[in-house]
């Protein structure tokens, strides 16, 4: 149980420096914030929680470290991070559909980002839904292309990366957290 926890506290801390540090990198590119076209390369990371549940706090830490960091408006601090945080959720229940986790965050923060500044902030330019479809495109770029990407390059790595998987395995599961393989030793019933 010891092991779990520690595991799982370490990865959430590795993915939160992740996502802070990639967002970093891209704000010096001016891509990680704006209502223009918005291409944070630490979305990608999104993808994490088909692999590990320590990837939601992971990443939710990230986000808030990084908005944080680069003096956003406190609404989108809170916000956007909140959106993330549910994104986060999303993709890990959704994990059982494997190319379908990177569309929570595509989705959610599509609306949630452009919603913060248009009516949080009372930003009247660009529009509304100009900026749903231009955070849209950066999240699909990012989430969408970028992140299946990571997952493709992660599969021959997943087992040690993220240990569940091979657990899972071992108890009698599938390969992805959660779905239970049927038992094979069963008795069958009328033989």
């Amino acid at each position: 149980m010891g092991k779990k926890i520690g595991r799982f506290i370490i990865q959430t801390l590795v993915i939160a420096v992740l996502y802070f540090v990639l967002t970093y990198i891209a704000n010096e590119f001016q891509l990680a914030n704006g209502l223009n076209f918005q291409l944070r390369i630490s979305e990608a990371l999104t993808v994490l929680p088909y692999y590990t549940p320590a990837a939601i706090p992971g990443l939710f830490i990230g986000c808030l470290s990084a908005n944080n960091a680069m003096n956003l408006p406190m609404s989108d601090v809170i916000f956007g991070s909140l959106a993330t945080l549910v994104a986060s959720i999303v993709s890990y229940l959704i994990r059982k559909k494997k190319f379908l986790v990177p569309a929570a965050p595509i989705i959610i923060n599509a609306f949630a980002v452009p919603a913060v500044y248009t009516f949080l902030l009372g930003f009247d330019e660009p529009p509304f839904w100009r900026s749903v479809i231009m955070v849209g495109l950066g999240e699909m770029v990012t989430c969408g292309v970028l992140g299946i990407a990571l997952m493709l390059g992660l599969e021959d790595y997943r087992e040690k990366l993220f240990p569940a998987f091979k657990e899972n395995k071992e108890d009698g599961q599938s390969e992805n957290a959660g779905e239970k393989k049927p038992d094979e030793n069963k008795e069958t019933t009328g033989e």
